[in-house]
């Protein structure tokens, strides 16, 4: 009787086992990176409110169509797109005339087949040096 027992109980874990199994197999071919078709084609994270924050990405390949979750960092810089990430230089010294400083980019990553730019430029105001003129009157304060 005990032997009847195990051995039912050893099926039942059997079948639950390759109805998981089943199951995982079922989601990769629903599509995205994993499915059947090869060529598919995302656009860009969407937010769903503003201009940042949680959103989609939809993708077509062929006849098929998806949509995934994505999520838009909110300090990215809009003109080089959310999915272009660039390895940038030091920023260079403050131009006087302008008032600015630049430094470059060159592109470390395309996520879902963007179209980014290999090397970019940006540009900030100089901030100017109150840091080490409020550190030199502390330490003149403790004396």
């Amino acid at each position: 009787m005990q032997h009847r027992g195990f051995l039912l109980l050893t099926v039942l874990a059997l079948l639950a086992l390759t109805s998981a199994v089943a199951k995982k197999k079922d989601k990769v071919k629903k599509g995205g990176p994993g499915s059947e078709c090869a060529e598919w084609a995302w656009g860009p994270c969407t937010p769903s409110s503003k201009d940042c924050g949680v959103g989609f990405r939809e993708g077509t390949c062929g006849a098929q169509t998806q949509r995934i979750r994505c999520r838009v960092p909110c300090n990215w810089k809009k003109e080089f797109g959310a999915d272009c990430k660039h390895k940038f230089e030091n920023w260079g010294a403050c131009d006087g005339g302008t008032g600015t400083k630049v430094r470059q980019g060159t592109l470390k990553k395309a996520r879902y087949n963007a179209q980014c730019q290999e090397t970019i430029r940006v540009t900030k105001p100089c901030t100017p040096k109150t840091k080490a003129k409020a550190k030199a009157k502390k330490g003149k304060g403790k004396d």
